[in-house]
C-alpha cells in the first residue's frame, strides 16, 4: 500500500478529485494549508508600499491506496493537473506498513 500526499493549488481540487474517483482511491482527506516552494510568493503593492506574499493558498490531499493504483494516480496528476508554471505542487509517496477497519478489525489493503 502507498499512502499519497498531493499538494496542489486549490483551482485544481475537483480535477484531482476527478482523478482520484475514476482511480478508485476509496478515502481521501483534504486540508486548506498555506506555503511556498520554488516559486518564494509574489510581490504585491498596497497604498504605494511594496509586499511580499511568500505564504501562498494551497491544498492537500491525502490518500492511501493499493500500490498498482498509486503509479496510475501520479501519472494522470502530472498529466492533467500541470500548467507548467511554478507552483503547481508535489506528490510525496509513502510506504503504508498496515491499515486497520477500527470497525471490523480488518487489515491491509481490505481495510481501504
Amino acid at each position: 500500500m502507498k499512502k499519497l500526499e498531493i499538494i496542489i493549488k486549490p483551482e485544481k481540487l475537483e480535477d484531482l478529485k476527478g482523478i482520484l474517483e475514476s482511480c478508485k482511491a476509496n478515502g481521501i482527506m483534504i486540508s486548506n494549508i498555506m506555503g511556498y516552494g520554488n516559486q518564494k510568493g509574489y510581490k504585491q503593492m498596497y497604498r504605494g508600499t511594496e509586499y511580499t506574499v511568500n505564504l501562498l493558498p494551497k491544498v492537500k490531499v491525502e490518500t492511501v491506496v493499493a500500490e498498482a493504483a498509486a503509479e496510475e494516480i501520479v501519472e494522470r496528476v502530472v498529466k492533467e493537473i500541470t500548467t507548467g508554471n511554478y507552483g503547481d505542487g508535489k506528490i510525496f509517496i509513502y510506504d503504508v506498513q498496515d491499515a486497520v477497519r477500527i470497525r471490523t478489525g480488518e487489515r491491509g489493503e481490505g481495510a481501504l
